[in-house]
């Protein structure tokens, strides 16, 4: 008996491990600790099963050493942290609103597409979804509603715009991805422009159809008397509209032309906000405190959820979690377009109940060489039969990132847990109640729903802008 049960965990041990931190993160314990205690404890059973050695707990410190502290992509992370959240005490973006709202004042929907457009552009600035929607609520949400906006409209174009930021490079999940699945984070920023662009176009169609025929949910706007006449126009935009747009192209325009890592991108970028602050008159000791404190605190918090995620995925390997996926893959008979719709199916689920870095962390070092694996299945559809196999796997995983990228979108927007919802709901006028939020954010995570199927059906969507400038 004693026998038996020990060949049955010596086959699934690997399966039992990821039950386990599913349970346990669903019970609310903290992620990080989650993840580096259960890589320990299951290190421990698998020396007691002869699965593993007690030297390969010496190899943790190493693969931790070699996976974030000498590695000079992830010190990008700290300086985005700290240009987003620079940006968001600048009151650069207040400043932008405004030049957007002048330029579509006529448009069907004009002051939803702008907050859509502050949204996108702040996006391709700071990658901090936090901050971003709780900017754009604060700035944004009680305009539209004085203007007569839907409350569930108002909502949802607030909470969707802001999450663009995860998207459109420079995202930080993008980093995150790129080191985790061992891709260049520039070729993996390229190949996110244009999903994260067909998202935010996505957004405008919609709001300009519902401005068009239910134009009560929302009204066009009229100007204000310092934004009528040529000379206050252009004051605006050289005010409100320039400067970030200076900022979007030193940060990303370096790193896609090849002057700049996006380490030192980062940097650039960082320094940039610090200027605009400088120029904006809101570069004091407290506010640079702060931002440094901030920036200290979520850094942190992303390297200990890392820390913890490396040693979990290594133990899973080493007890054949992977082997025992695809003998699961095997066992259904799925094809490799079934697998994916699968995989898919599963990351959006998760969303429901876990942030972008949660699963991230889990569900790519487990998942991803099995989808390298299947390149050769999917070459056709990505058009790359006549690459060699290394170079047909690399593609994959620039094309799996993506659609992986934009499934997570939806996980700051789907309820019970959608962090998203709650920071707007916490900035929010009393007026707007979680029920409204609730409602405007279907059509849009249903809108997040059909870019996906679009990247997923058309892989050079993603595929395109890389092999272009490449």
């Amino acid at each position: 008996m004693i026998e038996a049960i020990k060949w049955h965990l010596y086959d699934y041990i690997g399966g039992y491990m990821f039950l386990v931190l599913a349970l346990s993160l669903f019970l609310g314990f903290p992620v990080g600790l989650t993840l580096g205690g259960l890589a320990l404890l299951f290190t421990v059973a698998g020396i007691g099963l002869d699965l593993m050695s007690v030297n390969e707990l010496f190899l943790y410190a190493d693969r931790l050493w070699q996976t974030a502290a000498v590695n000079q992509v992830l010190v990008a992370v700290p300086a985005f942290v700290f240009m987003g959240i620079m940006l968001e005490k600048s009151r650069v973006a207040a400043e932008l609103l405004r030049a957007l709202q002048l330029i579509l004042a006529k448009v069907p929907g004009g002051l939803g597409l702008a907050v859509t457009l502050l949204g996108t552009i702040m996006a391709a600035t700071t990658g901090i979804i936090g901050a971003s929607v709780v900017m754009l609520t604060m700035m944004a949400l009680p305009a539209m509603l004085d203007a007569g906006y839907d409350k569930r409209l108002a909502s949802g174009t607030v909470a969707s715009s802001a999450t663009l930021g995860i998207l459109i490079p420079p995202s930080i999940m993008l980093v995150m991805m790129a080191d985790l699945m061992a891709i260049p984070v520039g070729d993996l920023f390229l190949a996110a422009v244009v999903p994260g662009l067909l998202l935010a176009g996505l957004y405008c169609v919609y709001i300009i159809v519902i401005g068009i025929f239910k134009p009560q949910r929302a009204p066009r706007i009229a100007r204000a008397s310092d934004e009528i006449g040529a000379a206050n126009i252009v004051r605006l935009m050289l005010k409100g509209f320039v400067p970030p747009v200076i900022l979007i192209t030193l940060v990303l325009g370096s790193i896609f032309a090849g002057w700049a890592t996006p380490t030192e991108a980062a940097g650039i970028g960082a320094f940039g906000a610090m200027l605009l602050a400088f120029f904006n008159k809101r570069l004091t000791g407290r506010i640079l405190n702060d931002v440094c404190v901030e920036t200290a605190s979520i850094s942190a918090m992303i390297f200990l959820i890392m820390a913890g995620a490396t040693a979990f995925s290594y133990t899973f390997r080493a007890l054949y979690g992977e082997d025992l996926i695809l003998d699961f893959i095997s066992w259904m008979d799925l094809s490799h377009w079934g697998f994916l719709i699968l995989l898919m199916a599963l990351i959006f689920f998760l969303g429901f109940f876990f942030d972008w870095l949660e699963i991230t962390l889990i569900v790519l070092p487990v998942f991803a060489p099995v989808v390298a694996s299947m390149a050769s299945e999917f070459a056709p559809a990505l058009g790359i039969e006549g690459l060699p196999i290394a170079d047909q796997r690399a593609q994959m995983l620039f094309w799996f990132a993506v659609i992986v990228a934009v499934n997570l979108q939806t996980s700051f927007l789907t309820p019970p847990f959608g962090f998203a919802l709650f920071f707007l709901k916490g900035s929010a006028p009393p007026e707007v109640k979680i029920t409204d939020i609730y409602k405007g954010i279907i059509p849009f995570v249903a809108i997040q729903l059909v870019g996906l199927a679009l990247v997923i059906a058309f892989p050079q969507i993603a595929l395109s802008l890389p092999r272009l400038l490449d």
